[in-house]
């Protein structure tokens, strides 16, 4: 039964989800209309908060002012295990395990046959390395003294590529993961990532190779493309609505049962 504009609905009269349309990463779903215009508008506003954090970096003030207590404090709590673990989520939340992850992401959505998708994962990771890389090379700030680094690293400091990194994919997977989600799935699909980025921020500077206002850089940098990323994402839906439709599986690939 149809209620006039080939969507199925149900014998009350409701709609009901069409096994055509993709949500979160695998399950059927009506996806909510694309809002390119508050992306914008957000997407505008981060990046002004980017690049005010990038300017309190180099100048000392906002969050740098606390750059060199963290930094001894990071120093003066070391322990093995602490250590150990730092090490470890760093590792795991390091520039190239995200750029993994994004790919697996987008080669996921591009098999389900949701292109834009696919491409919003991919394009977010490599537009974010890029944009984190150019950064480090124009502002050039050195990183904190040798001898208080836990790690070896020896391009620039500022933005942190592990916060970016980590804040644009992660947050790519928390957009392609919020439909069809109840709200207590979307509070802790939002939790989870972002104690995720802030773990892997903190390691960052317990081991250090950045100061704080690196890392909150980074944080800041990496929601600000996020935003650009998912506005054109959201933008290219409202125009192109059947590209957000995944073909129908043939009769014959139906379970009879």
């Amino acid at each position: 039964m149809t209620d006039g504009r080939d969507n199925p609905t149900n014998a009350d009269g409701g709609a009901e989800v069409s096994a055509e349309l993709p949500a979160g990463l695998r399950e059927p779903f009506v996806p909510p209309p694309p809002r390119p215009g508050l992306g914008a508008g957000v997407a505008v506003l981060l990046a002004f908060a980017a690049m005010a954090a990038l300017w309190a970096a180099l100048v000392g003030v906002g969050p740098a002012v606390l750059d060199s207590a963290l930094l001894a404090g990071s120093v003066d709590a070391r322990s093995g295990e602490l250590t150990a673990s730092a090490i470890l989520v760093t590792d795991v939340g390091s520039t190239l395990v995200m750029a993994v992850l994004a790919v697996s992401a987008g080669a996921w959505c591009w098999y389900r046959g949701r292109r834009a998708d696919a491409v919003l994962a991919i394009g977010a990771m490599v537009g974010a390395s890029i944009v984190f890389r150019l950064l480090k090379i124009v502002i050039g700030r050195p990183r904190p003294p040798e001898i208080s680094r836990l790690v070896v690293e020896t391009n620039e400091s500022l933005p942190s590529g592990h916060a970016t990194m980590s804040t644009v994919v992660l947050g790519t997977l928390v957009v392609l993961g919020w439909a069809h989600r109840r709200r207590l799935g979307r509070i802790l699909l939002v939790a989870g990532a972002a104690a995720w980025v802030g773990a892997v921020g903190a390691t960052r500077i317990y081991l250090g190779v950045h100061w704080f206002s690196d890392v909150v850089a980074g944080w800041l940098v990496g929601a600000a493309w996020l935003a650009v990323c998912v506005t054109l994402w959201s933008w290219w839906r409202a125009r192109h609505p059947a590209d957000a439709v995944v073909p129908a599986q043939p009769a014959a690939h139906l379970d009879p049962t």
